[in-house]
């Protein structure tokens, strides 16, 4: 295994200067490193897509303990570091290009197989972009595991009725079974962030936990659900499908539902049923 030279020298040694803008902050902690691979569970034949390698400290820590790395980087300056960062890793490949412009399915086709696991240091003012493409692209990944802003994590476990609970939280279950895992204080970083951060693993569903008419008038509903969070879900109804008011008693009470209801009190369930009356009631029945 190649020696390994302290990413601030390195940063140093190549005259990098950090771009506000993209949110950058480096891991250099190896205990913390170390502890982002326990909780991404990655094994020796494990086949890696990485999204923001940064300075390659995990790359080159995972490349030393998996079959694979397939790091996708956007900022061009850092490719004279991590040339330097993973010189003598053979089983890594970097790809200097933004992820949200790629065209994922040809990157899948052409550099991973099925089973693939995705781990990502991603700057937290674009994590939901990034990890709603990954839910949607219909990719076969075992897991994602993506180091966030820790607000950003709770929400994407919360429950109904919880104050962390929305959107997110619906589409991130709909799609996977997400586990909170270690926190980092802003000291695992250079330069250190304003706020904590935690590390989430998301489980790829084999399945929706739901069945819904219309899976995309479900993301519909689930949209209205958290619109306007101090009206009552009735009234989000009506201002989103232009149901009338009766329409929208009906489908609260079909619910079970308190006609004062708030989105944030509903289940992924709960909302799958609503999307199908309003599909049923769309279709004129």
């Amino acid at each position: 295994m190649p020696k390994e030279q302290p990413i601030r020298e390195i940063l140093a040694q190549n005259g990098f200067k950090f771009t506000k803008s993209l949110g950058q902050n480096f891991l250099y902690d190896k205990k913390i490193l170390e502890k982002i691979m326990d909780d991404a569970q990655l094994e020796k034949d494990d086949r890696v897509l990485e999204i923001g390698p940064g300075a390659g400290t995990l790359t080159r820590l995972m490349a030393s303990k998996c079959a694979g790395v397939l790091s996708i980087e956007i900022d061009r300056a850092l490719m004279p570091v991590l040339e330097q960062t993973l010189n003598g890793y053979e089983n890594v490949s970097v790809i200097f290009e933004d992820f949200m412009k790629l065209d994922i399915e040809q990157l899948y086709s052409q550099k991973l197989c099925p089973g693939f696991k995705v781990v990502a240091n991603i700057p937290y003012y674009i994590t939901t972009p990034i990890l709603m493409r990954l839910l949607e692209s219909g990719l076969p990944y075992k897991s994602i595991t993506v180091l966030v802003q820790r607000q950003v994590a709770q929400r994407m476990a919360a429950l109904p009725g919880t104050p962390q609970y929305g959107a997110l939280s619906c589409a991130v279950q709909y799609y996977t079974v997400p586990s909170l895992k270690s926190r980092l204080g802003p000291g695992s970083f250079y330069p250190p962030p304003k706020v904590e951060s935690q590390v989430i693993t998301l489980l790829r569903r084999e399945a929706p936990p739901v069945e819904t008419k219309d899976e995309s008038l479900l993301f519909k509903v689930i949209a209205c659900a958290f619109a306007m969070r101090r009206k009552t879900f009735l009234n989000n109804l009506i201002c989103s499908f232009g149901l009338t008011r009766a329409q929208a008693e009906e489908l609260i009470q079909t619910l079970g539902l308190p006609p004062d209801v708030r989105g944030e009190r509903l289940s992924l369930q709960e909302m799958a049923k609503a999307a199908d009356y309003i599909y049923t009631l769309a279709k004129g029945g």
